[in-house]
């Protein structure tokens, strides 16, 4: 299937390379010339409007760019060149009311749009992306050839018993979550909880670490090898998961983590969520206090505040100190 890639960053570089590595003709388009001529198998394309050119309607456009206004920019700059039939698929976090307004807009011209909230992080073009997936039944069903080659797969996860009749590619990783706005509303409130199952971890191995402390009685004093702890839960404990296999990585190549600075960014989905609850008079205080903690660590320095960067080093790239998000996009 013939889709254009525009956004060559962190993911929409990999997701281009995996879907040319699965059989699809992939055209890239980035504002830095290098990031598109570096992808092996792909068709650079010179501007937006040679996007439009080279693709065959009805249309494919996948964006992967910074939620707010370099997604609204590039897609007003696409849009009047665009026909019916065509898609715009938002691959990024983008804030899912946004999504409604655009696709309202959109719809004016017969283009659909999908919001697709991808999990994968730095990993997804060898694991496959998760993704949640907003918009209308007919466009999500086109194009699920593209879907389908950038998800993980059923794999080797054993069936979930009594899911018979139930839609098939949600065990493959990918779910069409429902209406336009859908998909990056499951994914923010994924990042939520996100935010707070790493915010456990970080504080477990702080007080794992704190035992070491010269204030307690020397009796109760534990010199524990945290990088070995966190290797003993990923095998069969029950708090076993992929964020504790990023941590057991990160501790074992530096123990100390002191090549982590501590700054946790948040990038605006934690946000989002505590919103969410808000309006809809639930309470979330794990993921509120989590998401304050953030705050906090950019004025001192847990160790615990190190594990949650070195956890979002391994699975995201994310480099802490420069926000990626402080505000709600417009």
């Amino acid at each position: 299937m013939q889709i254009a890639v525009i956004g060559l960053g962190r993911m929409g570089a990999n997701i281009s390379r995996r879907l040319i590595g699965r059989g699809h003709e992939v055209f890239v388009y980035d504002r830095n010339p290098k990031a598109a001529t570096g992808i092996m198998g792909a068709s650079p394309l010179d501007g937006l409007a040679a996007v439009v050119q080279k693709l065959k309607p009805p249309r494919a456009i996948w964006l992967m760019l910074p939620a707010g206004r370099p997604t609204e920019e590039t897609i007003d700059a696409l849009a009047p060149s665009l026909a019916k039939g065509d898609v715009l698929i938002d691959g990024g976090n983008t804030f899912f009311k946004d999504d409604i307004r655009r696709a309202e807009k959109l719809k004016e011209r017969g283009i659909d749009y999908l919001d697709v909230g991808t999990s994968g992080g730095i990993w997804g073009l060898e694991r496959g992306y998760c993704m949640m997936i907003g918009g209308e039944k007919r466009a999500v069903d086109r194009l699920d050839p593209i879907f389908d080659a950038l998800a993980p797969g059923a794999g080797t996860i054993e069936r979930t018993p009594h899911r018979e009749g139930r839609d098939p590619r949600v065990e493959k990783g990918y779910l069409h979550a429902g209406p336009v706005g859908a998909g990056h509303f499951v994914k923010m409130v994924h990042n939520g909880i996100e935010y707070g199952l790493m915010q456990a971890y970080a504080e477990g191995f702080d007080i794992l670490k704190g035992r070491g402390g010269e204030e307690l009685p020397g009796d109760q004093r534990f010199d524990i090898d945290l990088a070995d702890v966190a290797e003993v839960w990923r095998r069969g404990s029950v708090i076993s998961s992929w964020l504790l296999d990023l941590t057991s990585m990160a501790l074992a190549e530096t123990p100390s983590l002191d090549t982590y600075k501590g700054d946790v960014d948040d990038s605006g989905e934690g946000r989002w969520t505590v919103d969410a609850a808000v309006e809809e008079a639930v309470a979330a205080p794990v993921i509120t206090l989590a998401l304050f903690t953030r705050f906090r660590s950019r004025i001192a320095h847990s160790f615990g505040e190190k594990i949650l960067s070195a956890m979002r080093a391994k699975f995201g790239g994310h480099v802490e100190g420069a926000l990626e998000s402080t505000k709600r996009p417009t």
